[in-house]
Parts: structure tokens; sequence; C-alpha cells
């Protein structure tokens, strides 16, 4: 009974994968029912759109992708007393030292910042020069 069942197992995942790769690559298969193509006439009428003159073809354009450069933590703790804050920030893409960061708390600026050290994993002490911090603030050189 055992030996059937280490048989039937790999078996069933196998079949399981192929029904699903058929799905992803759009093969049809031979139990997948057919459903008629909805008709312009049952498709309701939406809005129209003019070209606009003298832009290039959609198919013509090319996917430019840029990747985002900017340095962005979040305030993790804030001793007001000594004016300074540890930053927490995502694993590698730390700020240098000495660079100083702006501030913001709900989209506007709040504060600037200069890094001072030390750093400790993704954690970075940092100096509040002007402004006033509060915990989960946004801290971006840009």
């Amino acid at each position: 009974m055992r030996k059937l069942i280490f048989c039937l197992v790999p078996l069933l995942v196998t079949t399981s994968g192929c029904a699903l790769w058929n799905k992803v690559t759009g093969k049809k298969s031979a139990q997948t029912p057919k459903t008629p193509a909805p008709t312009a006439a049952a498709a309701p009428p939406g809005p129209t759109f003019a070209p606009v003159p003298g832009a290039p073809p959609a198919t013509n354009q090319k996917l430019i992708v840029t990747p985002d450069s900017t340095l962005a933590g979040k305030v993790a703790r804030v001793e007001t007393g000594a004016r300074f804050v540890v930053l927490s920030f995502p694993v590698g893409h730390l700020p240098v030292m000495e660079q100083r960061l702006n501030l913001y708390r709900n989209g506007l600026k709040a504060g600037e910042i200069k890094v001072t050290g030390p750093q400790l994993d993704e954690n970075v002490v940092a100096d509040i020069v002007a402004g006033d911090a509060q915990l989960g603030d946004e801290a971006r050189d840009r």
C-alpha cells in the first residue's frame, strides 16, 4: 500500500503541473470547454478618443525603465533632548557620513538632519540640524 501511495503522489503532482502549464502558456487542452468570443453587438459602446496629432504610434515606442536611486529611510527613534535620531534604511541603501538629509512628515518638510554615525546593520544615527523629528518621519536626500 505504501509503495502505491509513493507512486501515485508524484504522478498526481506531475499531471497537475502539466495541466497548469497548459493554462499558463495558452495551449488548449482537450478538456477545456470552448467559449464563444464576444461579438461587437454584445459589447457596450465605449468612449472613442481621437489620436494625438504628431504623436508616433504606440508600437514604435520603446519602454525605458530607470531605477529609483533616491535614498529614503524612516525615523526609528527620537531623542529630543540630545537632538539626534536613529534612522532605519533598507538593506544596502545607507547614507554616507556627514550627508545631509531632509525629514518629511505627511509629505511636508519637517526638518533637516546630518548623518554622524555610528552605524549598526541598517540603522544609523543622525543629528537634528533644523526643525524637529517625530517617530515615523521619512528621511530623504532629495
